[in-house]
């Protein structure tokens, strides 16, 4: 059964539409508060053309200036670890001119709300913040900053810039989308065998700690176990705090080290059971579970070495019994309503989009001097 997964409330994340630059590829400290989706690549200027302007101006959007100053700041942290591998001065630019499309783009957007009134007040933005660094004890935050080479200026401006970007993209576009019960019915009876589950189903989430070294932080707090010692001693920590009530979905995405889930509140998706039943271990604990429960700790054991690598907490978020779903089951409904809205919303944007783009005047500086130099 197609169905959308629970991701956790991220603390940027508004009315379900995310900022420009993660139509694209994020850069990675600001990554840890959006999820992923498309945008168009901005329109290329017209190469050739002769422009006076400041060495420290990279591009232009309708007038307004685009700092090269910006662009470094978003390279090195795209970069991150990574940068102790020098790319080539290829990959370099590539990354440059795609970092700066992704800042013209959000430019062009912010501009359009702007003329809308719909720029995010102080107000929205201080309340945004209050509530990112409520899931942090002050120390653990101001550290979250220095490890991401943040200040509190820079979250607020992203802050700014994502609530902003979410208003007009929710006014132009989520307000113009109706799902009909006519089009549920219809895209159920043209997709029924979607529904027809051919064994039970098991939708499970997770939370993992491993004494595997990572070089990125995979969770909110960049908490990261680093032997066995501190994994028991942490795995059990995390099992005492959902034990006395708190969110398993808030837990998995500060504390999980997997880095597949740990960003969907450790949500794994739906797992037939003959999936489930691969590892005796985790299906002996799962199977006695009732949706909502969850086992005692679960070691990881290496194949090879037969010794743990880590834990794992599992929690039984539904079981499905094999068999038809009806279109009357409010989980069938949620799910294709969901997607139908989910879909035309993708198309919309794209449209909208692309319609700016076309309203504005852009100067890619870079992409000229790029081209200037490389084309003999």
């Amino acid at each position: 059964m197609q169905e959308t997964q629970d991701v956790p409330t991220l603390l940027t994340h508004t009315d379900s539409f995310f900022p420009i630059r993660f139509f694209r590829q994020a850069p990675a400290p600001v990554a840890l508060f959006f999820a992923v989706g498309l945008f168009p690549m901005a329109l290329l200027p017209m190469v050739g053309c002769n422009h006076s302007h400041s060495a420290d101006v990279i591009a232009t959007v309708n007038g307004h200036a685009i700092m090269r100053a910006e662009l470094d700041k978003s390279y090195m942290a795209q970069l991150g670890d990574a940068q102790q591998q020098k790319p080539s001065q290829d990959q370099a630019d590539s990354l440059r001119l795609n970092l700066l499309r992704t800042m013209i783009d959000e430019e062009i957007v912010e501009q359009r709300a702007a003329k809308m009134n719909l720029t995010a007040t102080n107000e929205e933005v201080d309340a945004k913040l209050a509530e990112l660094k409520a899931r942090y004890p002050e120390e653990q935050f101001e550290q979250w900053l220095k490890a991401n080479n943040h200040t509190l200026d820079d979250v607020k401006h992203d802050l700014r810039r994502t609530l902003t970007i979410n208003k007009l993209l929710n006014k132009e576009i989520n307000s113009k989308i109706t799902v009909t019960d006519a089009d549920v019915t219809n895209y159920y009876n043209q997709h029924k065998s979607e529904y027809d589950l051919i064994e039970t189903t098991y939708r499970l989430a997770q939370i993992q700690v491993t004494d595997i070294p990572s070089p990125q932080p995979v969770n909110l707090q960049g908490s990261k176990a680093t032997n066995d010692a501190d994994a028991k001693k942490k795995i059990q920590a995390l099992k005492n705090r959902l034990d006395s009530g708190e969110d398993f979905g808030e837990v998995a995405a500060n504390f999980s080290e997997q880095p597949e889930t740990t960003s969907n509140g450790g949500d794994m998706g739906f797992h037939k059971e003959s999936e489930v039943r691969t590892n005796p271990i985790i299906f002996a604990a799962i199977s006695k579970l009732k949706p909502g429960q969850m086992p005692d700790i679960i070691p990881m054991i290496d194949p090879q070495t037969k010794k743990p690598v880590g834990y794992a907490i599992y929690k039984l978020i539904s079981r499905d019994p094999a068999g038809q779903r009806d279109l009357s089951d409010p989980r069938v409904q949620q799910a294709i309503r969901q997607q139908l809205h989910d879909g035309r919303s993708t198309l919309l944007k794209s449209a909208y989009l692309e319609m700016v783009h076309d309203q504005a005047k852009v100067e890619n500086f870079l992409a000229e001097q790029i081209f200037k130099n490389d084309a003999h």
